[in-house]
C-alpha cells in the first residue's frame, strides 16, 4: 500500500481500492458532483454513496466529469452503494438495485451493501444481491453496519460470504473483536465515519503525532485505519480537505504509536447502534 491506487484484494479475487471518497451527507446536485470529480481528478478511485443519501444522481454526474477530466475509465473505479431498510425483501431489493444503477448512470456497481442488519429482512435481501452478483451486475457483495451475531446469522444460510463489512471505526470505537472474526473468516472490515465526525481533530494525544510528522490528526487516523488493513473513505466537499486526506502514503507510524491510538478506544459511536435502531 503505496499510493491512492493501491488495493486490496477481495476474497473473491476483486480489487478494492484501500482508500476512497464517502459522500454520506453532502447534498445532492452541483456539491456532490464537485466533490466525487475533485476526488477522481486527484488520484482517487473509490466512490462510496448509498440510496438513503440521496445524491446518487450527483455522484454519477461527477463520476462522469471526473472520469473525462482524468482520463481514466469506468473499469478503473470503484464504485459502492447500498440497499436500505425500506427495500430489504428479494424482489424489493432487485429493483431498489436497478433504481441506484439508473440514478448513477452506471451499467454494474463494483460492491453492494446492505445498508443496516434490519432483523427479519435482510436474508432474503441478500438472496436478492446474490442473484445480481451471479448475474454479473454486481463485482462484489457486502454488508455494512453487521455485528458478529448478524454475520454468523446471514452466513447459515447465505450461498456466498460477503467479501466487505462495511462499519462505524474510528480510535474512540476500535471494533477489535470484529476486526478479528472478519479477518478470520475473509471478510475486509471498511471503517465510515473515521474521524468520527470531526470530533476527534482537537484530541491532544494525535494532534501529538501529527505534529512529529508534520502531519493533520486527520491524515494520522487515516493511516492508523490502513496500517490496521481496514479500508476507510473519508467525506470532504473541499479540494484541499480531499487533496489533504489522500496523502497518507509518504510515512508511517510506529507500534507504540499505533497501541497509543488503539488504547483512545470507548465504544463510542456518533452513528446508531447495530443492535439497538429504528429505522
Amino acid at each position: 500500500m503505496n499510493n491512492l491506487q493501491s488495493t486490496v484484494t477481495l476474497s473473491n479475487g476483486v480489487k478494492m481500492p484501500w482508500l476512497g471518497l464517502g459522500v454520506f451527507k453532502v447534498e445532492d446536485g452541483e456539491t456532490t458532483a464537485f466533490s466525487v470529480s475533485t476526488a477522481i481528478k486527484n488520484g482517487y478511485r473509490s466512490i462510496d454513496t448509498a440510496a438513503i443519501y440521496d445524491n446518487e444522481t450527483g455522484v454519477g454526474k461527477g463520476i462522469a466529469e471526473g472520469m473525462t477530466a482524468a482520463g481514466v475509465t469506468r473499469e478503473d473505479l470503484f464504485i459502492t452503494s447500498k440497499v436500505w431498510n425500506d427495500d430489504l425483501g428479494y424482489e424489493e431489493t432487485l429493483k431498489a438495485f436497478d433504481v441506484s444503477l439508473e440514478k448513477l448512470g452506471l451499467d454494474y456497481l463494483d460492491l453492494y451493501l446492505i445498508h443496516w442488519p434490519k432483523e427479519g429482512k435482510y436474508k432474503e435481501a441478500w438472496k436478492a444481491i446474490e442473484t445480481l452478483y451471479k448475474a454479473g451486475k454486481i463485482k462484489a457483495i457486502g454488508v455494512s453496519n453487521f455485528q458478529i451475531h448478524h454475520l454468523e446469522d446471514l452466513m447459515k444460510d447465505a450461498d456466498i460470504k460477503p467479501m466487505i463489512n462495511q462499519v462505524e471505526l474510528h480510535p474512540r470505537l476500535t471494533q477489535k473483536e470484529l476486526l478479528s472474526f472478519c479477518q478470520q473468516n475473509g471478510i475486509q472490515l471498511e471503517a465510515w465515519s473515521p474521524l468520527m465526525q470531526g470530533q476527534l481533530l482537537d484530541n491532544e494525544e494525535l494532534q501529538e503525532i501529527a505534529a512529529k510528522y508534520n502531519k493533520s490528526v486527520a491524515q494520522v487516523i487515516i493511516r492508523w485505519d490502513l496500517q490496521n488493513n481496514i479500508i476507510t473513505i473519508p467525506k470532504s466537499i473541499k479540494e484541499h480537505r480531499i487533496i489533504e486526506n489522500s496523502n497518507v502514503f509518504d510515512f508511517a507510524l510506529t507500534k507504540e504509536e499505533m497501541e497509543s491510538i488503539d488504547a483512545l478506544n470507548q465504544d463510542t459511536r456518533v452513528g446508531p447502534d447495530p443492535d439497538n435502531f429504528d429505522f
